[in-house]
């Protein structure tokens, strides 16, 4: 598994977990558009970065997670589809596009820890997503997290 990381591990600071915190709520939004609309993740990213306030995100992180995605979407859905309860196709857009965030977070982003990847998508399926998202993507990162973070999972 390779470690897609743009700039290497980078120490947490406020600032950076808030700018980071944005550009995942951005790449949610992206992923959603792109599910839809197709694109390349510099056209999407163009589009975004016109439509939105990007001031204080991390566009390094939300390009890297946006291009990881889509350049990487078989290996990321093979890596959560094992553990729905239906089929992909029956997962809702929002659901689909979190999934796909996360795990790509989970699989390429080692730098981040796995529990801040969770706890961050659990947030924005609350925000975007249906009444009890949150816990069915809680569940399912779970046990992303349980296979290929397993290290870090048992050291905790």
């Amino acid at each position: 598994m390779k470690s897609i990381s743009g700039r290497g591990s980078r120490p947490a600071t406020p600032q950076l977990a808030q700018q980071r915190r944005k550009a995942r709520h951005y790449g949610v939004q992206a992923l959603y558009r792109w599910h839809f609309n197709g694109g390349s993740p510099g056209e999407i990213e163009a589009e975004f970065r016109s439509d939105y306030d990007f001031s204080h995100t991390d566009t390094e992180y939300f390009r890297a997670v946006l291009e990881g995605v889509i350049y990487h979407q078989a290996d990321i859905d093979a890596g959560f589809a094992v553990y729905l309860d239906r089929p992909l196709a029956e997962l809702t857009p929002v659901e689909l596009a979190l999934l796909r965030q996360a795990v790509f977070e989970l699989k390429y982003r080692l730098d981040v820890p796995y529990k801040v990847v969770i706890s961050e998508a659990v947030a924005l399926a609350g925000k975007f997503g249906a009444t009890d998202s949150y816990k069915y993507i809680n569940g399912v990162l779970d046990r992303v997290a349980a296979e290929v973070r397993s290290v870090e999972v048992k050291g905790c």
